[in-house]
């Protein structure tokens, strides 16, 4: 085996955050739960989620096995296919599973924990929630890069070409087992989405505007199943798309590497650029294990107090990993590792330039979202005026912010030798330098997915703690906790689509190396110019897909919530005694009318994300896949963004009413907000997070299907 010892870094560093999420998990579970009565709601809550991962895991394990035998007749019986596929793609499948059912499994014993820690004190609730949120960036970061180093190991192995397209057909191998984590990571966020947005919109749409009952009342009998979505929408799907968007950064990088220097002359230098973003992100793991351990803050901290106690974590790892950047591609002695060292730079400063500008528009710290709270004096309409503008605005900052990290990127990777720009060699540098940089601002995933999983644990303690009877000085705890959640969320959201478009445009160019590699010899610009109708025709359809998948999945929370609604009606005219607290509500039927409705509206988006760039492909060729992946990344970036910004302001628009702005709980203002904030929560946890993934899917499922494509296609 020809592995070099550097390389063994990489599986190390896996190893330890496993680790490491299993010393915070322990020590989550030894804190107390609480009272017998936060038990009992903590346990409600545990089984309905588990109940649901159960059987959504199901219904992905029947899809996964009949993709998997058309991958075995493909390889095997059409021969069209790398007969490693079937295999790969359902290890990434079961990783990314996994990852999510380590960090729901978590968050399930967290809520009670945190809740009750608050009873002491902010800090010590801001700990257990955020160590259980590291729990699922360590388990994802760790399972991760450990597929990773397993599946080269294996390739190394057993891959039987020789010299420098060896490396070049391990890489675009490993790529297909993404096409199983973004399948898995699609499953995860549709579903989760739908169940968790269908409850908290039946909730909070009878509850607090009908009834007029406070948010996470007892006597409401969506609370439990609004409590169970949190988990399965925003820990057990953020953790699967994040996974499969970490996976495919650093995978498509080192394709984009093993092209870049394929010639027999440059073999070594092949090698590293291949272990460069494999190395950084191991790097990376290390130096997020010391910024969660920076989290603290101070009792009665305020919401830009709370931010920074975050901040001081996420901006100290993503410094460390600049300065450990150069050393890294120094050592490796990679070729103008200055220049690639500052493209990674440029994507960890994209990342925190997306974050900032994602807190600032939905923060109610800031002027956009107190400004739409100020809106709702006027009614409900003005609120989502007012949303949907800002969410529009606050396309700007990123869409620039993308821009020009990939152009920075692109010229650092070159040396800046402008005048010799779209060479074929240093379009292919230009290209892995882009690639690095996705691979650079999601290096610090290890602590900033702990930002983002922290949050549904905050929301469901301030539910626990609500329905406990906990009092007002823990409630407000609790909810300084949530809304800073809320602001995590978003900005967790903002970072994974932006994310998602630099890895989006590295593997859009792994496909190109693929269609080469698969039989097509001569690839020139004049095949994807918008002159040519193949392209055009793609263009179209691709940026047509993304409102397409968003309006079924805002379909399908629509329908699932008003099955809730009627049930939450239901039982209120129905159960004597309810609404004086003397009877207890039905909480397993809003369940198990949440768990049917996801399951059933999942299947058709995810299907057409997978169908669509084969049909096209057959159709138009692999001219059309590029003008399809093209289109949908950029229509499918700005809707994302726009769609998670509106969603996250409106809900923090309701909290700033809430804390006694322009006049409080059950005012009209707070009526009208809450209106707006059931329009965001589709909008922010089903159609926006789910589209970055998409993006990724199409490309993921165009490289796989490359060989079909070429041989096979009409035109």
């Amino acid at each position: 085996m020809n592995i070099p010892s550097i390389f063994w870094f990489i599986p190390a560093a896996a190893v330890i955050a496993l680790l490491l999420a299993w010393v915070f998990y322990r020590a989550m579970k030894r804190e107390d739960e609480g009272t017998p009565r936060m038990r009992e709601i903590a346990g409600h809550v545990r089984r309905g989620a588990m109940a649901y991962l159960r059987q959504q895991y199901k219904v992905v394990a029947i899809v996964f096995v009949v993709l998997a035998l058309f991958f075995a007749y493909l390889a095997y019986g059409a021969g069209v296919q790398n007969p490693w596929v079937p295999f790969a793609f359902l290890t990434g499948g079961f990783f990314s599973g996994l990852a999510g059912y380590f960090g729901m499994k978590t968050a399930t014993y967290a809520s009670a924990r945190t809740a009750n820690a608050a009873r002491q004190s902010l800090d010590r609730g801001l700990k257990v929630a955020f160590r259980s949120g590291a729990v699922m960036g360590l388990v994802v970061v760790g399972l991760g890069l450990l597929d990773i180093s397993f599946w080269y190991i294996i390739l190394e192995r057993f891959v039987e070409v020789s010299g420098p397209q060896k490396l070049v057909v391990m890489t675009t191998t490993m790529l297909t087992f993404g096409m199983g984590a973004s399948t898995q990571a699609l499953f995860a966020r549709v579903g989760g989405g739908i169940y968790t947005k269908a409850a908290d919109v039946g909730a909070d749409l009878v509850g607090k505007v009908e009834a007029g009952i406070p948010e996470d009342d007892p006597r409401n009998p969506a609370t439990i199943a609004d409590n169970v979505g949190d988990n399965v929408g925003d820990v057990a799907g953020m953790g699967a798309d994040l996974y499969e968007s970490y996976c495919g950064s650093i995978l498509a990088t080192a394709a984009l590497g093993a092209a870049a220097f394929a010639s027999a002359d440059g073999m070594a230098m092949q090698l590293r650029a291949v272990l460069a973003p494999m190395l950084i992100a191991a790097v990376g793991i290390v130096l997020s294990i010391i910024g969660i351990f920076l989290v603290r803050t101070k009792e009665g901290a305020t919401m830009r107090e709370l931010l920074r106690s975050l901040g001081v974590g996420v901006n100290f790892s993503s410094l460390l990993i600049a300065g450990a950047t150069f050393g890294i591609l120094y050592l490796l002695g990679i070729e103008n590792w200055i220049g690639l060292s500052f493209s990674v730079i440029t994507g960890l400063l994209a990342g925190i330039i997306i974050g900032q500008a994602t807190e600032y528009y939905t923060s109610h710290s800031y002027k956009p979202t107190q400004k739409i709270a100020g809106s709702a004096q006027t009614g409900p309409a003005t609120v989502i005026i007012a949303g949907i503008g800002s969410g529009m605005i606050s396309t700007a900052v990123p869409v620039l912010t993308i821009g020009v990290a990939i152009i920075l990127a692109y010229l650092c990777a070159i040396g800046f030798d402008m005048e010799n720009m779209m060479a074929p060699m240093n379009m292919s540098l230009g290209l892995y330098g882009i690639g690095i940089a996705g691979v650079g601002m999601l290096s610090t995933l290890g602590i900033t997915l702990a930002t983002d999983a922290y949050g549904p644990v905050a929301d469901n303690a301030g539910g626990i703690a609500e329905m406990s009877g906990l009092g007002e000085e823990v409630r407000n705890r609790t909810d300084a906790l949530d809304s800073l959640g809320n602001t995590t969320a978003a900005t967790g959201k903002g970072f994974a689509i932006g994310s998602a478009a630099l890895t989006a445009l590295a593997l859009m160019a792994s496909y190109i190396e693929k269609v080469k590699e698969v039989g097509v010899a001569e690839v020139t610009f004049n095949d994807f110019s918008l002159m040519n109708p193949l392209v055009l025709t793609g263009l179209f359809i691709g940026a047509c897909l993304p409102f397409v998948f968003a309006a079924l999945t805002m379909n399908s929370v629509g329908r699932a919530a008003q099955s809730v609604v009627l049930e939450v009606r239901r039982q209120f005219r129905e159960i004597t005694g309810l609404m004086e607290g003397k009877a207890d509500p039905d909480y397993a039927r809003c369940v198990d009318l949440c768990t049917k409705a996801s399951l059933k509206e999942m299947v058709l988006p995810t299907v057409i994300a997978v169908v669509t760039p084969i049909v096209v492909g057959m159709v138009l060729g692999y001219k059309g896949v590029v003008g399809l992946l093209a289109g949908a990344t950029v229509t499918g970036f700005l809707m994302a963004i726009y769609m998670a910004n509106a969603g996250g302001a409106w809900d923090n628009a309701k909290k700033y009413i809430e804390a006694g702005n322009f006049g409080g709980k059950g005012s009209e203002c707070h009526k009208a907000g809450v209106i707006g904030d059931t329009v965001g929560d589709p909008f922010k946890d089903t159609s926006g997070p789910a589209i970055n993934i998409l993006i990724k899917l199409l490309s993921m499922v165009s490289i796989v299907f490359a060989g079909l494509i070429v041989n096979y296609s009409l035109l």
